[in-house]
């Protein structure tokens, strides 16, 4: 394994009634004028923004909120979200919602402490150099932006995506109640689920050796959500399963499962340049590419392949080859998914061919991509077009 230096700085505050408990004493170190940060009027629907609001007031905390954040979020929302915070000097940021929540506020964060325009910081031409303290109440288990310092911003006048990070922007704290996921639909959820796999295979997938604790921790998770995610789609209102999936999220993306490797990542940044074309659900994009992904990659990744078989899809490799085994493995996958009602194909989201050399493009903008194998613009080419 690679030498590597792990910090995480984010307090996780996890357990029912925390909000109450938890959130005042953790928002009066850094000011009392808050910014609130959500999204579509989920959270007033739920009760959480009564909850929220009623608890700063009385505690004699100035609020100004931004609301309407989309579920990719737009750096039109981070330009709002950083005019606010200049106009009336916020002390603090309060993300409450999702990971695209959460990915704008890090933008909002560090763009309010830049002078130049905020894109730069995203598009890595300028790094912060400072940032306005934030916190999270997370209302959706997928993205792990509540333990992590990346985000993920779409330029939509110029569909432009891309993920940007920086130790500035971990979340001073984020407090996860899994009564507050209980609202989530069954389509949010399912995404939710897709996400968070799709965040430990892509660890999973890397080029060191000598990593057997890093490879179980993955599959343990990945265990833990494919035992628990169909449970969960069917029986919606369940807090115990509510509060499993919320955990996995965390783990699967707060840097504990790549301590010592470098994940892939290619599947991420291909369907980051579909959605900013086409603007659908993350997840789901990443339901039609990851095994599309994994077949383009299926004879380097074959071992790997073999183990998830084995280890985490429960497959008898008896009288099986390495190549039926890593096929299967890959079925099970896409079974798994689409039992969920996870999409299968990019024509479900009535997307053609006529795009595809466009968003190879997107996606090649900084050159070749991928840690565990390169990509080229053909290689990108040929997994769109499997996933049509």
């Amino acid at each position: 394994m690679n030498s590597f230096v792990y910090q995480n700085p984010t307090r996780l505050i996890f357990g029912k009634g925390q909000v109450q408990e938890q959130l005042v004493n953790q928002l009066k170190p850094y000011g009392n004028k808050v910014l609130l940060v959500y999204g579509g009027g989920s959270i007033k629907k739920n009760g959480l923004h009564e909850e929220v609001t009623s608890l700063l007031t009385k505690n004699n905390f100035e609020v100004s909120e931004l609301s309407g954040v989309e579920p990719n979020p737009r750096l039109s929302s981070v330009h709002r979200g950083v005019d606010i915070c200049k106009k009336e000097n916020i002390d603090v940021i309060l993300a409450v919602g999702g990971g695209s929540v959460i990915d704008c506020t890090k933008a909002i964060a560090a763009g309010a402490k830049y002078d130049g325009d905020v894109w730069d910081l995203v598009t890595k031409k300028e790094t912060p150099k400072d940032a306005v303290p934030f916190g999270t109440i997370l209302t959706l288990a997928a993205t792990g932006s509540e333990m992590n310092a990346g985000s993920v911003i779409t330029n939509w006048e110029t569909q432009e995506k891309y993920g940007w990070g920086s130790p500035l922007v971990f979340p001073k704290f984020s407090i996860l109640d899994p009564q507050n996921t209980i609202s989530v639909p069954k389509d949010h959820t399912i995404y939710g689920i897709v996400d968070m796999m799709t965040h430990v295979l892509e660890q999973y997938f890397h080029q060191e050796t000598n990593t057997p604790l890093q490879e179980r921790l993955c599959e343990a998770v990945l265990h833990t959500v494919i035992e628990a995610g169909p449970k969960l789609v069917k029986d919606l209102e369940n807090t115990e399963l509510r509060e499993t999936v919320l955990y996995s999220g965390t783990i699967a993306l707060n840097g504990t499962l790549q301590m010592g490797t470098r994940g892939d990542w290619a599947s991420h940044n291909i369907e980051h340049a579909v959605s900013a074309v086409y603007d659908i659900p993350h997840a789901g994009g990443l339901a039609i590419l990851f095994p599309q992904w994994m077949k383009h990659h299926q004879k380097l990744g074959e071992q790997k392949l073999i183990n998830l078989a084995t280890r985490v899809w429960g497959i008898d490799p008896e009288g099986k080859s390495d190549q039926e085994l890593a096929e299967l493995s890959i079925q099970k996958l896409e079974e798994f998914w689409t039992s969920l009602g996870a999409p299968s194909h990019l024509a479900d989201y009535d997307i053609d061919d006529s795009q595809l050399d466009k968003i190879a493009d997107k996606a090649m903008i900084n050159g070749e991509f991928g840690n565990f194998n390169k990509l080229n613009k053909e290689d990108v080419l040929s997994i769109l077009r499997a996933s049509l």
